[in-house]
């Protein structure tokens, strides 16, 4: 019930109604917290050699800390492996989202057995690149698509922005880097001196947000935006939508975890098209799998 989304006193009023038991909110509490040592034993389990693909992502929730109320962000590691089954690396909760935290989550990820990783799908936070090159220095960058597009249009005036999006779309659906490329001066030619900010953004993040045209289309699909992060995002967001705020850090972490395990029951069948996908990785990365397959 406290994995569905129910919180210790519907759990309590529940029990009570079916059953008869009268139970109090905080024996319920104390019960679901033997779940903790469970949550952090599975935090620290040992991890495989090689992903082909991790999605890096933070989620925001209200946490109740020397009786302030203060915002914590939940950061999340989906990965595929090379079978192409999904598995979430891992839940870790700090203020805010910083690159210097990404960059402590990755050295965990290090220090748990990852060697390497193939792909890596971020958002648009700064430094997030470079922590992650950082660590594991042969891994290729696609920052997500529609993060960029959703901050360039905050740029853009209201009466403007179909037309400049329409624009945009060019260029993230054009065939090839060099086309895409053509697109991005194009679209500087028409709006460069009306809107410099979201065009230099694309500019100066053209390399991270151009891997994926490097690929063929079911990989593209994958690893052009954060969405399949940010979907498990949504199943979370459903589960601790009736807790405003949580108690402590641990009662986040505790609620993520068993709705973690719920919703991972699901994940039993590979990616779409994962034999053609695995095949074209085989191929370009080559040396790098070629003691895994």
């Amino acid at each position: 019930m406290y994995a569905k989304g129910m919180t210790t006193r519907d759990i309590k009023t529940h029990i009570e109604e079916i059953y008869g038991i009268d139970i109090s909110a905080t024996m319920v509490s104390n019960i679901t917290d033997r779940i903790v040592d469970k949550a952090k034993q599975w935090q620290n389990r040992p991890l495989n050699d090689i992903y082909a693909i991790v999605y890096f992502d933070a989620i925001h929730f209200k946490v109740r800390e020397d009786s302030q109320v203060r915002s914590r962000a939940a950061y999340t590691c989906l990965s595929i492996d090379l079978n192409g089954h999904k598995d979430l690396l891992g839940l870790w909760v700090s203020e805010a989202e910083g690159a210097n935290f990404w960059l402590s989550v990755l050295t965990d990820l290090r220090n748990r057995g990852i060697k390497d990783i193939l792909i890596a799908s971020v958002d648009g936070l700064k430094g997030f690149p470079e922590a992650i090159e950082s660590t594991f220095p042969e891994c290729e960058v696609q920052q997500c698509i529609i993060h960029q597009i959703r901050n360039s249009l905050k740029y853009v005036a209201t009466k403007n922005r179909k037309e400049f999006a329409k624009d945009l779309k060019t260029i993230y659906t054009a065939p090839t880097k060099d086309a895409a490329l053509t697109e991005l001066n194009n679209l500087e030619d028409k709006w460069g001196k009306k809107y410099p900010l979201p065009i230099n953004s694309w500019k100066n993040n053209w390399d991270n947000l151009s891997t994926f045209f490097s690929y063929p289309e079911e990989i593209r699909r994958l690893i052009y935006t954060t969405n399949v992060v940010e979907n498990l995002h949504r199943q979370f967001r459903k589960v601790t939508k009736n807790r405003a705020v949580f108690t402590n850090d641990d009662a986040l972490i505790k609620m993520l975890y068993l709705a973690y395990r719920d919703i991972s029951k699901k994940w039993t069948q590979p990616i779409r098209n994962w034999a053609f996908i695995i095949s074209q990785l085989s191929i370009k990365f080559n040396k790098r799998l070629e003691e895994y397959l």
